[in-house]
Parts: structure tokens; sequence; C-alpha cells
């Protein structure tokens, strides 16, 4: 039997552009979780700098990684301060029946 390599994949080293952005997140508000939605929002926080982002919300950066943890529990405020950093904006709409 051959010797398999495995790396850790992290979707953060695979988002770039604000199209990966839109999809990234479409795709997680789509699943209707709100665990995977907050876990895509870490990666795309990620993607872009933590220790940047946090300077820019007023925060220290190990809050920002706790608040966007698997185990994290952020304010809907930092969520929405964190889109609006990122140059994005919530959009609600109604449900299909």
């Amino acid at each position: 039997m051959e010797n398999i390599t495995v790396s850790k994949w992290d979707a953060a080293d695979y988002i770039e552009t604000k199209e990966d952005v839109i999809s990234y997140l479409a795709a997680a508000v789509e699943e209707n979780d709100p665990k995977f939605i907050l876990s895509a929002i870490g990666d795309i926080a990620r993607s872009k700098g933590m220790t940047q982002l946090a300077r820019e919300l007023n925060l220290d950066r190990a809050g920002l990684y706790r608040a966007l943890s698997e185990n994290g529990n952020p304010s809907f405020i930092m969520i929405y301060s964190l889109l609006d950093t990122l140059g994005f904006r919530l959009k609600i709409e109604r449900k299909s029946a």
C-alpha cells in the first residue's frame, strides 16, 4: 500500500476576490445553518487578514479569532460591522413559499 500524504484544506486560502466572497456566503446562507454561515464569515475574515480587520473594528486580534471560532458567539453588531468593513451589506428578502 502506498503512503498517502494529506494536508489540511482551508477555504480561506481560496477566497481571493469579492466574487469569491459573495459566492461563498451565498452558498453558506443556502444551507440555512447559522454555524456554517459563521464559519464561512470566519474563513472570509482570515482570507482578508485578521490583524488588519481587528484593527479596523477596534478589537484585539485574539478577540476576533475567539468570536469567529467554532465555539464563538459574536454579536450581530460585530458581524454587521465585519461585513461592512469587508465591503458588504446584508440584504433581506422574503423566503420562497
